[in-house]
């Protein structure tokens, strides 16, 4: 019991361009490394992940398998989120769950990060790797409030920054360097003597409990936040705000969960396509009265010419629309086998 409540734990999160960087830790990694390693790579439900796992098993001398749930784990080993699925950690053994998307991702990384803090405190070491918008920094800042340790990849040695940028500007990183020197780090940080573990926060446990689907009501994630006038766009729910020092998040009481900015990227999806439907219906709409028009009599036809003439204006302007749209160019979670590269 001592060995697994002392044990540590290396938990990494990655988006795009996070095939090549986990590559490159995995190689790192001796043969004898004291401490199991936990990975989620953000992927589309319909990739198997088997590429990946067969790249860091031929990477380096750690075996590497998809998790499987109630799996106890082991040292020396990664262990990678299936597609479509959380990955949580619990004392000695894995979950893996088909709780709400948090960040519009599953597997996510931030409740991964918050089940391990919850589970092991300051034995918890994160890495932030490449990726794309901030998935990973709540998750980062709750193993920091517990005690963990919080390295993010050199922005300037990423892929794509965005990630490890967020985790160094809303967190603030123990230690900020590049992927080919942190396999050094870790096997120093795992071999160091570490304090009694303290509680942690009550807020990190109620989100921890929500992704394992033990909580899941209104008292729960009014616990955490404020009620907005903001809509979940997933499921259409209410949306709670929680402020996480400088940043702000928000949670419907189903379980999603997203960031300002993952928020804002997928408020701009579902806006395009709302856009697309009602540019179809406009055309649609004018084509009918078009073809009515043919076979009108002259007293009808003005009326029928006029309401496709008022189409056309709606048409327009959904065009615009959809232009600005595509101007704004919000950059989106990359998914399938751009997130695996």
């Amino acid at each position: 019991m001592n060995q697994i409540r002392n044990q540590m734990l290396i938990v990494i999160g990655a988006s795009a361009g996070g095939m090549a960087a986990l590559t490159a830790l995995a190689a790192q990694f001796p043969k004898d490394f004291p401490a199991p390693v936990f990975v989620v790579n953000h992927m589309s439900a319909d990739n198997s992940g088997e590429a990946l796992v067969k790249v860091l098993n031929d990477a380096g001398s750690l075996a590497c398998t998809h998790a499987h749930d109630e799996q106890v784990f082991e040292s020396g080993h990664i262990y990678l989120a299936p597609p479509d699925q959380h990955m949580l950690i619990v004392k000695g053994k894995i979950l893996v769950t088909k709780g709400a998307r948090e960040n519009r991702s599953r597997p996510a990384i931030d409740p991964l990060f918050r089940s391990a803090a919850v589970a092991y405190g300051n034995r918890v070491i994160g890495i932030i790797l490449t990726g794309y918008l901030d998935d990973g920094t709540s998750g980062m800042l709750a193993i920091k409030r517990c005690g963990g340790v919080c390295i993010a990849q050199d922005p300037e040695d990423a892929a794509y920054p965005d990630m490890p940028q967020s985790v160094i500007a809303n967190v603030g990183a123990d230690y900020c360097l590049p992927v080919a020197q942190m396999g050094a780090l870790l096997s120093d940080l795992v071999s160091r003597k570490l304090p009694a573990r303290k509680q942690a926060p009550d807020d990190i446990v109620i989100e921890a409990k929500i992704a394992q689907r033990v909580l899941s009501d209104l008292p729960a994630v009014e616990a955490l936040g404020d009620q907005v006038p903001y809509n979940c766009p997933d499921c259409g729910g209410v949306l709670w705000q929680i402020a996480e020092g400088k940043m702000f998040r928000y949670r419907c009481h189903t379980g999603h969960a997203f960031t300002s900015s993952v928020l804002l990227a997928q408020q701009t999806v579902k806006i395009e396509e709302t856009l697309w439907v009602a540019l179809r219906m406009f055309e649609e709409r004018q084509n009918l009265l078009v073809t009515m028009s043919k076979k009108e009599s002259k007293a009808h036809f003005s009326s029928i010419s006029q309401r496709a003439k008022d189409s056309q204006v709606h048409i327009d302007r959904i065009r615009s629309m959809l232009k600005a749209t595509a101007r704004v160019g919000e950059r989106t979670e990359p998914t399938g086998d751009e997130a695996l590269s």
